[in-house]
């Protein structure tokens, strides 16, 4: 099952490479997107936590 597990990864890191080699501008929106996606699940999660202290 690991060899499975390597041949994921790999497979997983390959298509990035060629995603941002032969689309670099859609490869970093995407990126935008992720961290954008996770900046505002912190802010959510802060606004819920100040929200029960209050």
């Amino acid at each position: 099952m690991k060899w499975l597990k390597g041949i994921a990864v790999a497979l997983v890191v390959i298509f990035a490479l060629f995603y941002m080699i032969s689309r670099p501008e859609d490869a970093a929106n995407v990126v935008q997107g992720a961290l954008g996606a996770v900046v505002s699940a912190t802010e959510s999660v802060g606004r819920f936590f100040s929200s029960l202290a209050s």
